[in-house]
C-alpha cells in the first residue's frame, strides 16, 4: 500500500499554459471532504467498534450507516480489519462506495482480497475511479484479468499511460513508489510568473512542498522550495532561488534506501528520474511511512513465519494450513536437538541431574543468540551492516559472548554445585555455557548475514537456525563434557 492521501476526480495535464512555465500535474481531489475529522487512538477505535456491533446486533442499519460515514477510511479500514469475515461483509457493503476504493488501500491484503470478492463490477469501478493512479497501480494485482480489463476500459488515454508509468518499476523500487503529479518549472523565468501561473493553477498535489525545475528536454536541474518562492524577491529568476542539488532517487532505487534517505534529511516530497536524469514524478512522505509499517509489521511477522499480510479472522483451515511449513521446520529442528540426547541416553542414567541442567544451558544459549540476531538483522535491514564492517562486528560479538559467558558460567556453576553438591558437575555446566554463549554469538552474526548472502530474508530463516545451532551446541557440549569427566 502506497499513497494514501488524495484520491483521482480530475486529471489534466498542462503544457506551456503560462509562457516559460512547464507542468505536468496530476491535479487531485479528496472525496470525504464533508466527512468530520475523526481521532484515531486505540480507545475512540475501540469505541467506534463496539458502538457499530452493538448497532449491528439490534440490526439498526441506519445508525450503522451513520459511524461509517462519519469516519476516515481509515478508521473503517481497522473496524473491518477487527471483526469476523461475516459481520465484515455486513458492514462492508454499507460503506460508501466513493470511500471503497481508500478502505482497500488501508486493509492487509489478505482482508484486501476478501473485500474484493464481495464487491461487483459496478462498485469496483467506482471504488478504483476514485484513485490516485500509483494507488490504482496497488489494487491492480489483487484483480482478476476480467476485472483489470474493466477498469482499464474506464480510464483515458494519459491515466492509462500515467498507470504504465508507475506499473513498470517493481513495487519495492522509488518507480513503484512515486506519484507522476510533479509540477515544473523552468529556470529561465521569474518568481512573479511562478506565482501567477499556480494562482491560475489553483491548486496543487497533496503533500507538494517544493516544485521541479526542469530543462527543455525535462531533465531535472533543481527544486524550488515553496517556503523560497514565498520569501524571495517576486523579480528573482528561479535560477537564483532553487536549489541546484536536490536529493533525488533513480527510479530502480529499493524503498528501503528511500526510507533511510527520507528519515536521515527530514524530506517531505523527493523526485524520482530515469537514467538520463529525466524526471519521472516524485515520492511523498505518506508512501515513505506506508514501507516503514510494512517492514516494521514484517519484523515481528516473520520470525514467527507469519506474512504481514495475514487476516487475523481468516477461516481456521487456511490459517493452520499456512502455518504448518513452519511448525514442521521446527519440528525438525527439534527431533535434530533430541537425537543429539539420544546419543548420551547412558550418560542421563547414570548422572540423572544432567537432565535437570540441560535446560540451562540451551536456554541461556538460544536468549544470547537472539539478542545477537536481532540487532545483526536490524543493522542488514536499515544497510548499517555491510560487508566492510562485517567482520568487525563478527569479532565484537565474539568478545561480548566470552565476557557474558564467564559471568553466567560461574554463577550457573556455582548454583550447580550448591544444588547437587557436586563440584564435577559445575564445572561441567560452566564450560558448556562458555562453548555454547560463544557458538551462540557466532552464529547469531554469520547465519543472518549468510542467509542474506544466500537471498533469503534474513528475519524469516535466521530465528529457527539459530534454535537450532545453539540447542545441538548446548546439548552436545555439556553431555559429551559430562561423559568425558562425570561418567
Amino acid at each position: 500500500m502506497r499513497a494514501r492521501g488524495a484520491t483521482l476526480s480530475a486529471a489534466r495535464d498542462k503544457k506551456r499554459i503560462w509562457p516559460g512555465v512547464r507542468i505536468r500535474l496530476f491535479v487531485t481531489h479528496t472525496p470525504f471532504t464533508n466527512c468530520p475529522m475523526t481521532t484515531a487512538q486505540p480507545q475512540k477505535q475501540s469505541e467506534q467498534l463496539l458502538a457499530i456491533l452493538a448497532a449491528l446486533e439490534n440490526e439498526r442499519a441506519e445508525e450503522v450507516e451513520a459511524i461509517l460515514k462519519a469516519l476516515h477510511p481509515a478508521d473503517i479500514a481497522d473496524v473491518l480489519e477487527a471483526i469476523p469475515p461475516e459481520q465484515r461483509h455486513e458492514i462492508w457493503r454499507k460503506v460508501d462506495p466513493a470511500l471503497m476504493g481508500e478502505v482497500l488501500l488501508e486493509v492487509p491484503e489478505a482482508v484486501r482480497a476478501d473485500l474484493l470478492n464481495e464487491l461487483d463490477q459496478t462498485s469496483l469501478i467506482t471504488a478504483v475511479q476514485a484513485l490516485n493512479t500509483d494507488d490504482v497501480a496497488d489494487l491492480l494485482p489483487a484483480l482478476s484479468p476480467e476485472a483489470t480489463a474493466e477498469i482499464l476500459l474506464f480510464m483515458d488515454k494519459q491515466q492509462r499511460q500515467r498507470l504504465d508509468a508507475v506499473l513498470s518499476f517493481p513495487e519495492d523500487t522509488a518507480g513503484g513508489l512515486m506519484n507522476v503529479d510533479a509540477v515544473t518549472v523552468r529556470e529561465n523565468i521569474t518568481l512573479q510568473v511562478v506565482f501567477r501561473y499556480l494562482r491560475l493553477l489553483g491548486e496543487l498535489p497533496e503533500q507538494t512542498s517544493t516544485l521541479y525545475v526542469v530543462d527543455k528536454i525535462h531533465r531535472l536541474v533543481g527544486e524550488l522550495p515553496l517556503v523560497k518562492l514565498l520569501t524571495s524577491d517576486p523579480k528573482m529568476q528561479v535560477r537564483e532561488v532553487m536549489d541546484p542539488q536536490p536529493i533525488k532517487f533513480s527510479a530502480m532505487t529499493k524503498d528501503a534506501e528511500v526510507a533511510t534517505a527520507f528519515e536521515n534529511y527530514d524530506l517531505i516530497s523527493a523526485p524520482v528520474v530515469d537514467e538520463h536524469e529525466k524526471l519521472l514524478g516524485r515520492i511523498t512522505v505518506d508512501d515513505v511511512v506506508d514501507v516503514i509499517r510494512e517492514d516494521a509489521d514484517h519484523s515481528v511477522m516473520a520470525p514467527a513465519g507469519l506474512s504481514e499480510a495475514v487476516d487475523i479472522f481468516a477461516p481456521v483451515a487456511r490459517s493452520a494450513r499456512d502455518r504448518t511449513l513452519w511448525l514442521g521446520i521446527n519440528l525438525v529442528t527439534a527431533i535434530v536437538a533430541s537425537w543429539v540426547i539420544g546419543l548420551f541416553e547412558d550418560t542421563i542414567q547414570k548422572v540423572v541431574a544432567l537432565a535437570v541442567l540441560m535446560p540451562i544451558v540451551a536456554s541461556m544459549g538460544g536468549n544470547a543468540g537472539t539478542q545477537t540476531v536481532t540487532l545483526v538483522v536490524r543493522g542488514l535491514a536499515l544497510g548499517t551492516i555491510t560487508d566492510a564492517n562485517a567482520r568487525r562486528l563478527l569479532v565484537r560479538e565474539l568478545m561480548v559472548g566470552v565476557l557474558n559467558s564467564m559471568l553466567w558460567a560461574f554463577i550457573v556453576g556455582l548454583i550447580a554445585v550448591v544444588w547437587f553438591h557436586d563440584l564435577g558437575l559445575g564445572l561441567v555446566i560452566a564450560l558448556a555455557m562458555v562453548i555454547n554463549l560463544v557458538f551462540a554469538a557466532l552464529a547469531g552474526v554469520l547465519i543472518p548475514v549468510g542467509v542474506r548472502r544466500l537471498g533469503i530474508d534474513p528475519a524469516l530463516a535466521s530465528g529457527v537456525a539459530l534454535t537450532t545451532v545453539t540447542d545441538v551446541v548446548g546439548f552436545l557440549s555439556f553431555l559429551g563434557l559430562a561423559t568425558v569427566l562425570l561418567v
